[in-house]
């Protein structure tokens, strides 16, 4: 019995030792990465960098993509340690005890169990001579890049790279590196660095070619990109063209291509390689407040209606569905907007706007119609100027009133927020006026609107800082004259968070209605939680007034609460949960979800 059983074992072992030979080469093998000093951010780096390290952490298991990853890392280990200063360093890599560069690269290997990085660094070197010529007067050179500073590849490069672009800033567009010599010094742990700069000629813009084909026209093409042909060569002019090409939305790709000489007469011509966009495209948005429910959005869009990069956007919005507002709000927009028309930086526009608004004080019926221009004079500062006709009939407390203006709309926008959706850093200003002249009786008067916004983080925390502060004013028109929907309220997700939607107003005598001063200003901080989930704390304060500037006539009403943020890749999902402090209205609760932070 005892012999029968240990020959059952036996041949069950037998079989596992078959099976490991046949499929020992798919288990994971073991690898290591070994310094002969201690440095241990040294060797996590390298440990990141190693294509043997990579593919244990991806559980590769074949053996010669091992071998290859083996072979491979010799160069790339250099290259890191090259690039952090150590010019003489022994690596060693072992397979199963084998030097993987003394391997066939199509060796039959059964399997890999493990594979050992043995590097020696070799001591950091320095720079001995650092010398770099001829320089623009202007080229200001790394700090790093001068006798007795560590030596590494990058900053050799950032060194080449400071000398030649100070030369293209001056027109030298094929400035290059003619010679260099660097050689390395053992025995003292240096490295002397010599490099020749050829400036080249002077050159001009010569012509500006569209290689590839488009549905927008060459001409207009050129147009747009603004590359200003005879002109002494910038390479900010080449960086703002393709900055105009991209904001058109015409295209999903440009490219920017030099050529590769200068013409005999010293011009450089510039090839544009563009890559249309889909010539429609439509979106859509949502978002919900517990009083003035949810409100739907979206848009249709034609990027390319003429031919000429032209913009056609119709956008609708439909809000307060489901709220405990008095109704629905309705809107409808179209605007045709035609980029690059008086010069590469201004825009002209046209629109046609109709609403419908049903809200707790007023309901309100109007037309706007207008045209105007839109010049950017960075990509962060946006001005508009245009005329407009505005019709509207209103009917709130104070009665049933038409109203008629010729308008004259301006703004102007700075924008140097780190993100639109999830600023952590920078501010963001937008000014508004709405001068307007009464026809048929009605008053003039004008419209002006201040919103400012700031970011920080402190120091390396995730902590961000956010505050906004938000100011309007009516001048020249009284209360009654002014269109309701001018005039200001507070309350909600755009002003008070916690206060009911537009719950703070003023009274003339029995009257309810929106006033001609506006404060509002809110303070967040954000924190993070986990790695996709943040917080929010917030306090929100806003002040209506009946005087075109704030006085003892307004109120004042404040709410404060705490938030969710979950991290997408289109930006924050926010949920905010607020209850009013002081003011009218102290009792209940508001709760908003939207995507994007609250501003």
């Amino acid at each position: 019995m005892i012999y029968r059983v240990l020959r059952l074992v036996g041949v069950r072992l037998g079989l596992a030792i078959v099976f490991l030979c046949q499929f020992g080469a798919a288990w994971a093998f073991e690898a290591a990465l070994q310094l002969t000093r201690e440095d241990e951010p040294l060797r996590e780096s390298l440990s990141q960098t190693s294509l043997v390290m990579t593919a244990k952490r991806e559980e590769v298991t074949q053996p010669l993509d091992i071998l290859a990853a083996a072979q491979a890392d010799y160069g790339t280990l250099v290259s890191a340690l090259y690039a952090r200063g150590y010019f003489g360093p022994v690596i060693k890599i072992l397979i199963d005890g084998r030097e993987a560069a003394d391997i066939p690269p199509l060796a039959r290997l059964a399997s890999v169990r493990q594979v050992l990085i043995l590097i020696d660094t070799g001591p950091a070197f320095r720079l001995g001579r650092a010398r770099i010529g001829p320089l623009d007067p202007d080229t200001e050179l790394p700090d790093g890049f001068r006798p007795g500073e560590p030596a590494s590849v990058g900053v050799i490069s950032d060194a080449a790279e400071a000398g030649i672009d100070a030369w293209r800033d001056r027109s030298y567009a094929k400035a290059r590196v003619a010679r260099q010599s660097i050689t390395a010094d053992h025995a003292r742990a240096q490295l002397n660095v010599d490099l020749r700069l050829d400036p080249g000629r002077a050159a001009t813009f010569g012509k500006v070619n569209v290689p590839n084909e488009s549905n927008v026209r060459p001409d207009r093409i050129r147009r747009i990109a603004g590359i200003p042909r005879g002109k002494p060569f910038d390479p900010v002019e080449l960086e703002r063209a393709a900055k105009r090409l991209r904001r058109t939305g015409a295209f999903s790709a440009v490219t920017i291509r030099e050529a590769d000489e200068l013409t005999p007469e010293g011009n450089l011509d510039i090839d544009l390689e563009l890559t249309d966009a889909k010539p429609r495209r439509f979106g859509f948005g949502a978002e919900i407040e517990s009083i003035e429910g949810l409100t739907l959005s979206g848009y249709w869009m034609h990027r390319n209606l003429f031919g000429g990069a032209e913009r056609l956007r119709i956008e609708t919005e439909v809000a307060g569905l489901g709220g405990d507002t008095e109704g629905v709000d309705t809107t409808l927009r179209i605007s045709l907007t035609r980029p690059s028309t008086f010069d590469s930086d201004t825009d002209l526009y046209a629109l046609i706007e109709v609403e419908q608004l049903d809200e707790e004080l007023f309901n309100s019926d109007q037309v706007t119609v207008g045209a105007g221009i839109s010049h950017y004079y960075s990509e962060e500062l946006e001005g508009r100027i245009g005329l407009g006709y505005r019709y509207s009939d209103v009917t709130d407390e104070l009665g049933s009133r038409t109203f008629t203006h010729l308008t004259l709309p301006f703004s102007i926008t700075w924008d140097k927020r780190d993100s639109e959706l999830d600023a952590t850093e920078g501010f963001y200003l937008s000014m508004e006026g709405l001068p307007y002249y009464g026809l048929d009786g009605s008053e003039k008067g004008a419209r002006g609107y201040l919103d400012a916004r700031g970011y920080r983080t402190l120091g390396d925390s995730e902590i961000v800082l956010a505050t906004r502060l938000q100011f309007g004013t009516i001048i020249g028109s009284s209360l009654a004259g002014t269109p309701s929907d001018l005039l200001f309220l507070s309350g909600g997700s755009g002003t008070v968070r916690g206060q009911s939607y537009q719950s703070l107003s003023i009274r003339t005598g029995t009257a309810r209605t929106g006033g001609r001063s506006f404060i509002g200003i809110a303070g967040e901080t954000r924190f993070p939680v986990t790695k996709n989930f943040g917080g929010v704390l917030f306090y929100d304060v806003g002040y209506i007034g009946r005087n075109s500037f704030p006085d003892d006539s307004g109120d004042w009403h404040s709410g404060a609460g705490l938030g969710v943020r979950y991290k997408t890749a289109f930006g924050p999902i926010r949920f905010d949960v607020a209850v009013p402090v002081s003011g009218p209205d102290t009792s209940g609760f508001e709760f908003y979800i939207g995507i994007g932070q609250a501003f």
